[in-house]
This record gives structure tokens, C-alpha cells and sequence, in this order.
């Protein structure tokens, strides 16, 4: 399986990057790995709001993911066709909430019929 490579340590190195990815891996249907997360960062790799990101883009997209775990510095993300139903996504904090919209938001848009999101 070919991954597209993404440097999470690019720009400002923030949680932006795989956010992006992470919808854009959705809508496209295209494995990806990210490395170096957040690297210049007092606190490197993925943090809880990242990782709210992640398991919700995965249950949607019924994903299978390596190195989703607190502080990792590499993911790789291989979504799966979407299956239209009603979704329950835990994003664990009121600040997550926003990010973890931003993740599913584009592909949520491009359905043709609209499913029920709770968050």
C-alpha cells in the first residue's frame, strides 16, 4: 500500500496539518502517514484534542490507524468507505469540539444526503 508522506513538523508544525489530512485521507480514500507531529513543540506529538480528531475521523470512516496514542510523533491513517448512518463521537473536552468538526466537516458537506453528527 502506497502512503502519502507528510511532514507534521512543516510551517508552524501545528495540529492544523493533520487535521487537513485526516479529511482530506476521508474524502479522497487515500492512506497517509504523518510524521514529526507537532516536533518543535514543548509538547511534541499528538495530544488528547489531536487524538479526538483522529478516533473520530477513524469511526467514520471505519480507518485503521498505527501510532494513535498520546505523545506519538508518527501516524498512519487508512480510511475505508464511509457508511451513511448516525454518529456518536466522543471528543472528550469542550475545546475539542471545534477541531474535531474542522476534521469531518468537508466530508459531511459532500454527502449527499446529510447524516446526524452528535458530538
Amino acid at each position: 500500500m502506497k502512503f502519502v508522506v507528510i511532514d507534521g513538523s512543516f510551517g508552524e508544525g501545528g495540529g492544523q496539518i493533520l487535521r487537513t489530512s485526516l479529511s482530506l485521507s476521508i474524502i479522497t480514500g487515500k492512506p497517509f502517514e504523518i510524521i514529526n507531529i507537532r516536533a518543535g513543540r514543548e509538547n511534541p506529538g499528538l495530544r488528547p484534542q489531536h487524538l479526538a480528531s483522529v478516533h473520530s475521523a477513524a469511526r467514520i470512516s471505519s480507518a485503521c490507524l498505527e501510532g494513535a496514542e498520546l505523545g506519538s510523533l508518527r501516524l498512519r491513517f487508512i480510511p475505508n468507505e464511509v457508511e451513511p448512518g448516525e454518529y456518536r463521537l466522543d471528543v472528550s473536552t469542550a475545546g475539542a469540539t471545534s477541531l474535531v468538526l474542522q476534521t469531518i466537516f468537508f466530508h459531511w458537506l459532500s454527502r449527499e444526503n446529510l447524516v446526524p453528527l452528535l458530538l
